[in-house]
């Protein structure tokens, strides 16, 4: 008996890790089917765009790309090589729902970011004609309980999803509208997916949640969970994401100082300097609390680096609000950061808002901003010059006989020697900086694994 064609399935995944782990998911829950990953849509089987709902334009950006591919499904229905079915997924599919299907009749199906695991059900109604083609439910236990034990990852690190969906309403944001309420998954769901990856030779995972560090499994907490995954044979690394500064217990600041699995790398979001701007985003923390709450984590760990989160140009922000942002920056000192122009999403109270900033205003302050964001994080990769860092080697380099991997503090570290090096910790002698990245020599002529 000859073997089941394989299906081919081309996944396009915007936004943040949430999506990227969701995106790997998608393929796992497929894979039965028959479908396997190529990384072209032309002449796909089945399309999916996993798409992100933050951005201005966001919606617009998956539109077009729907246009494109709309095109490749005429000329593979016309060459004879039979359908392409497509499926748009994530937060965009999640607040558009039918108007996708409305405006760009090419798409077969939209599920939404917890109801993925409905693909294969709602491919098959799809290519039927027949029945429900939009799945927007927001139970995400019930997806994770229908996803499929084994996953198939790709190299020695991988996200980890913990938490989904927020509670905190910031005025500026949509995640509480497309991925619904804060929900934790059971610890032991958590160490079980944890394990089989370290089987699979996974040494790295970062845990995944809008408010990952409001994790509440079993009535456990992130810095419980952290110390059970610290325990697994060949997880040496442990980091999370996203994070917000009113979660920030002591028993996770704690973990920082006494667990060596947990990276020094935290990005705690922060998003503005100026108290006036930080109420009206709904953040409920003010810029002395956080400068207070970066002091006690680097009291516990004095060699963690910090990232954050910015946005310039929120509804009422004046050029003295603007100013205590650059203050805070200067206060507290970031090894790496993201900055963003406010950008308006529908349904949001900020959108409503009196005091809408200039575009030309907004361009202006990012570009301040970034400026002094970017001399930070020169700085601290110039910092790291003349240091013995543990590098994690992930992959063979762009050039013949090199090697990357990533530091503690999550930077991209270049190095010669072999490919045997992917999958190990090695000490690396950092000769060099640049903005993005660090370039060393190994320390060791051997493979020898460090703390």
């Amino acid at each position: 008996m000859s073997e089941t064609p394989q299906k081919r399935l081309y996944i396009k995944t915007y936004g943040c890790q949430m999506n990227v782990y969701d995106s790997e998911r998608m393929a796992d829950v497929l894979r039965p089917l028959g479908y396997g990953v190529v990384n072209d849509p032309e002449g796909a089987d089945l399309v999916v765009l996993n798409t992100c709902h933050i951005r201005e334009k966001a919606t617009e950006k998956v539109y077009s790309e729907l246009g494109q591919i709309k095109l490749m499904k005429d000329r593979k229905a016309a060459d004879g090589g039979g359908r392409m079915t497509i499926a748009v997924a994530g937060c965009v599919a999640q607040a558009e729902g039918q108007e996708i299907m409305n405006r760009q009749k090419a798409v077969d199906l939209v599920v939404g970011p917890q109801s993925y695991h409905q693909l294969p059900e709602l491919i098959a109604r799809a290519h039927r004609a027949t029945g429900e083609r939009l799945a927007a439910d927001f139970a995400a236990e019930d997806k994770f309980d229908a996803l499929p034990a084994e996953r198939q990852v790709n190299g020695v690190t991988a996200f980890l999803t913990v938490q989904e969906g927020c509670d905190k309403f910031c005025t500026f944001c949509v995640v509480p509208y497309t991925r619904g309420g804060e929900w934790s998954r059971p610890v032991n769901d958590i160490v079980e997916e944890a394990r089989r990856l370290a089987d699979q030779g996974v040494r790295e995972v970062t845990l995944l949640g809008q408010n990952v560090n409001a994790y509440d499994g079993d009535g456990s907490t992130l810095a419980r969970l952290v110390r059970r995954l610290a325990q697994i044979d060949g997880l040496d690394r442990i980091r999370y994401t996203t994070s917000h500064p009113r979660d920030m217990g002591d028993d996770l600041i704690e973990a920082h100082g006494e667990l060596p699995e947990l990276m020094p790398y935290l990005h705690l979001p922060v998003q503005a300097g100026s108290d006036k701007i930080l109420k009206a985003m709904n953040r409920d923390h003010t810029a002395e609390s956080y400068v207070r709450l970066i002091e006690k984590i680097r009291a516990a760990r004095p060699d963690i680096a910090m990232s954050g989160d910015f946005i310039v140009g929120f509804p009422g922000e004046r050029d003295g609000d603007f100013e205590k942002t650059l203050e805070l920056v200067r206060e507290v000192g970031f090894a790496s950061a993201f900055s963003f122009k406010y950008s308006r999403r529908p349904g949001t109270p900020a959108s409503a808002m009196t005091g809408q900033v200039d575009e030309a205003v907004k361009a202006e302050r990012l570009e301040r901003l970034n400026q002094l964001l970017d001399e930070q994080q020169k700085a601290f990769n110039a910092g790291q010059v003349g240091k013995v860092l543990p590098v994690l080697f992930e992959k063979a380099g762009r050039h013949p006989g090199q090697v990357v991997g990533r530091s503690p503090y999550l930077q991209a570290v270049h190095a010669e020697g072999p490919e045997s090096l992917i999958g190990t910790i090695v000490p690396v002698r950092i000769e060099s900086a640049a903005k993005m990245s660090l370039g060393g020599v190994l320390e060791t002529s051997s493979a020898l694994e460090t703390a």
